[in-house]
């Protein structure tokens, strides 16, 4: 697996982060700046979600690496993504599912800027940890200027500008807010199933291997960040925004590291290609039923 070279690239990453920007405009339409006030205000939810993200995840998932029969590099590959932030998607998730959108997005925003400093830690802090994945780290760091100009443009910069619409004129934002989110989900949609055509030959030659490992990984994340939400008593809302934006990571962000300093390596780029793909599907699952549940229960 640690031959294979997956037909991903930056270039394509950047496409797929286009397009989720286009994504975080289009949830920015329904939204209001008082969501932020308030989220901001009682920031109690904000850092239980960002201890979930960054702190109990990570160190659940070297558990798990420790326990489970898999090659160095698939273990690096799961350490790596649970390093990384919540993916852009999560906003959207979040909305579907009822959930507390701010919440969600001001967590995305907060995790971004903090993975500057917390990705490569986690990733080196726990990779350091285990014989196997030791070996075959290497140092790395994440340049402040990338990361903020990931901030901008995919996230503070849709974010400010749907804002501001749905803000000053409130009739142009109604009208436009469900045919964006038509044509920016049917685009991503066709871009992810385009991405899996190309490397079609590699998953199933080794879907066996990473398929099981990957849905139980990120049941492990989801189950964190909604059982420490349930715990510490945060209302239902804020619960499903901490269970997605624990649950749902950037594996693009993975995906261009495994690439930038790992040069490829099989094992990791498969499992972070897969758990692209595997979040969204276990995310929207998740967000279709919370979505369906009685409005009481919200």
């Amino acid at each position: 697996m640690d031959q294979v070279a997956l037909n991903f690239n930056p270039t394509t990453l950047s496409i797929l982060n286009t397009i989720l920007g286009f994504i975080m405009f289009g949830v920015a339409l329904d939204m209001k700046v008082t969501d932020f006030k308030s989220v901001l205000r009682t920031p109690r939810a904000l850092l239980i979600g960002l201890f979930c993200q960054f702190l109990l995840f990570p160190a659940f998932t070297f558990l798990l690496v420790s326990l489970l029969p898999i090659q160095a590099s698939m273990a690096l590959g799961m350490i790596l993504v649970a390093a990384c932030p919540g993916g852009n998607i999560s906003n959207f998730i979040t909305h579907i599912a009822k959930g507390n959108t701010a919440l969600s997005v001001t967590m995305s925003a907060v995790s971004t800027m903090a993975a500057v400093v917390m990705t490569p830690f986690n990733t080196s802090f726990w990779g350091s940890k285990n014989e196997g994945t030791a070996a075959i780290l290497q140092s790395f760091t994440l340049n402040p200027w990338d990361m903020f100009w990931t901030i901008l443009v995919l996230l503070a910069l849709p974010m400010l500008i749907g804002l501001s619409i749905a803000h000053y004129y409130p009739a142009i934002a109604a009208k436009a807010k469900k045919p964006m989110k038509i044509f920016s989900l049917s685009f991503f949609a066709v871009f992810v199933l385009a991405a899996l055509a190309a490397n079609f030959n590699h998953f199933i030659t080794y879907i066996g291997a990473i398929a099981l490992i990957v849905a139980l990984h990120n049941a492990i994340s989801l189950a964190t960040g909604y059982s420490v939400a349930t715990l510490a008593k945060l209302e239902e809302r804020d619960r499903r925004a901490v269970a997605i934006e624990t649950g749902i990571q950037n594996s693009g962000l993975g995906l261009i590291l495994i690439f930038n300093f790992f040069g490829g390596l099989g094992g990791m780029a498969m499992i972070a290609a897969w758990w692209g793909i595997w979040h969204m599907v276990a995310g929207f699952s998740l967000a279709y039923f919370w979505g369906h549940r009685g409005h009481k229960e919200v």
